[in-house]
């Protein structure tokens, strides 16, 4: 795959994953949800991350979801695997795994369910690393238990470990920060609630789990939020900030997968441990959902 940008700029979709009633992934669905996104001005996709519910698949489930998403992406768009596992070796294999398929970059956690000290993690990026495709280190302190804060994050920026980072810790302060003790280091939008903010203080990319439902609007409010269109983005980003802040919610997996029934894409049903949303919140995010598509946004 040929690409004319850096893969980790632009908008890159955390993908959900839809599965059959049995509860088995359906990948045929999932490669046309890919094709879709990218029909649809997304840049990428990002698959096997949280959103992906890569935690409760096969090994053989989670290496055909790379498969799938590479052979779907047309020319250009990017597939950015999340090699997220509870060491290093694991994450190395799936680097492995998706270099084979043909992904044109990987991101990584740090070791997830164990707290790691700062040797530890930078070790973890170092074993990974040596599989050669580029790296997007992922920062949520609030899942890891381990927080790749500034200075780590520049010390593996150094060390040629990292070339980007997904910025989860809806701390915008950070970002000058890291940009402050790494300057070439780039940062992307982690989180959908600090969109604006983030595109707006010089963010290259995002890793986004609202364009599930509704790409064309978000790619939209991300270009003029990195164009600082600030008189344009902000009626837009607070029609769709009840929307964007679930993103951030212990519930985003089912959220964002009800808004997209709602939207007309095909979310679907959560594995466990996800369990259904109660009422109150499965009405609320379904209100929200129609009033933001009423407004016109897709």
């Amino acid at each position: 795959m040929t690409l004319a940008r850096k893969p980790w700029h632009g908008v890159l979709v955390a993908t959900a994953l839809p599965f059959h009633d049995d509860l088995s992934v359906d990948f045929d669905r999932y490669g046309e949800h890919v094709a879709w996104l990218a029909a649809n001005g997304c840049q990428g996709v990002s698959p096997n991350g949280s959103l992906g519910e890569y935690q409760t698949l096969s090994d053989a489930e989670r290496a055909t979801v790379v498969e799938t998403a590479v052979a779907a992406a047309p020319e250009g768009f990017s597939v950015m695997p999340g090699v997220g596992a509870y060491g290093a070796l694991q994450s190395r294999a799936w680097a492995e795994q998706a270099a084979e398929a043909g992904a044109s970059a990987v991101m990584l956690l740090p070791p997830n369910a164990f707290r790691a000290d700062r040797e530890t993690v930078i070790a973890h990026y170092r074993e990974v690393a040596k599989v050669g495709l580029p790296i997007v280190a992922y920062n949520n302190p609030i899942d890891t238990k381990v927080d790749l804060t500034p200075d780590l994050l520049a010390q593996l920026h150094a060390e040629g470990l990292i070339s980007a980072v997904k910025e989860f810790t809806g701390d915008v302060r950070r970002f000058y920060e890291i940009k402050e003790l790494a300057p070439d280091l780039d940062v992307l939008i982690g989180s959908d609630d600090v969109l604006l903010e983030l595109g707006m203080a010089g963010a290259v990319g995002w890793v986004a789990g609202y364009p599930n439902a509704l790409p064309e609007s978000t790619v939209k409010l991300y270009e003029l939020a990195v164009a600082r269109d600030i008189e344009t983005a902000l009626p837009m980003y607070r029609d769709l900030h009840s929307l964007l802040r679930w993103d951030s919610k212990t519930e985003f997996v089912q959220a964002i997968k009800l808004s997209m029934d709602v939207a007309g894409r095909f979310g679907g049903a959560c594995r466990p441990p996800r369990s259904p949303l109660s009422d109150d919140l499965r009405t609320r995010i379904v209100k929200d959902t129609e009033a933001v598509l009423a407004k016109g946004y897709r």
